[in-house]
């Protein structure tokens, strides 16, 4: 029962931090007036950044760690304080500043057609707090093969998500509302800001532990 609670939390930590839902009304708004075909590009190319991302990042993070001479636990309490930081923001009821700058929302408004890759896939979807999770979780799955499963899985999970959130945003925005959608942005970042803690607490007794 506690190895699901572990998978389910993996699952939910990428899909807050990925955090479609917050990101809809940007995502309305930058492609307003654009016609149904272009807006499925746009969809499309972002998701596939988003997915490639990840996977990427996931794959790379223990050789990353070997070629930058880091260790496990000073990228946990570095990725710690990103999500808390992350989480402060959805708070808040903010796009999040680590993911994106308003230098970027002016590029964006008048780079319409590279929005699907900057700043929709990235940093906007596929963010700095998101790419170092899966590093993470990655890097303390060790040799247990269903963690490793688990990671890539909760990133396809998360991506084909955020195509359907995405694709039907319009409408999810109606039903919700600017309320709704802030509410459940509030609500990730509460559990986002408590695994960012639990992450920089596992950090610093690993560092203490091999100290």
């Amino acid at each position: 029962m506690t190895a699901i609670l572990v998978y389910a939390a993996v699952f939910v930590t990428v899909f807050a931090l990925v955090d479609p839902l917050g990101a809809l009304p940007f995502f309305i708004s930058l492609t307003d007036g654009f016609s149904e075909a272009d807006r499925a590009i746009v969809i499309r190319r972002a998701v596939l950044v988003l997915g490639s991302t990840l996977t990427v990042f996931a794959f790379l993070g223990t050789f990353l760690f070997a070629a930058f001479g880091l260790t496990l636990a000073a990228f946990e309490i570095a990725g710690g304080i990103i999500l808390f930081l992350v989480a402060y923001d959805m708070l808040s009821g903010e796009v999040t500043r680590t993911k994106l700058s308003p230098e970027d929302r002016q590029e964006a408004a008048e780079r319409r057609d590279e929005i699907s890759v900057v700043p929709l896939g990235i940093p906007l979807l596929a963010g700095p707090g998101a790419i170092s999770t899966v590093m993470i979780f990655e890097g303390n799955a060790g040799s247990d093969p269903w963690m490793v499963l688990t990671v890539f899985l909760a990133i396809i999970v998360t991506t084909i998500l955020t195509f359907f959130i995405l694709r039907y945003g319009q409408r999810i925005a109606k039903v919700l509302g600017r309320t709704g959608i802030m509410a459940m942005s509030r609500v990730l970042g509460l559990l986002l800001a408590a695994v960012g803690i639990q992450f920089v607490l596992n950090g610093v007794i690993l560092a203490f532990g091999h100290a």
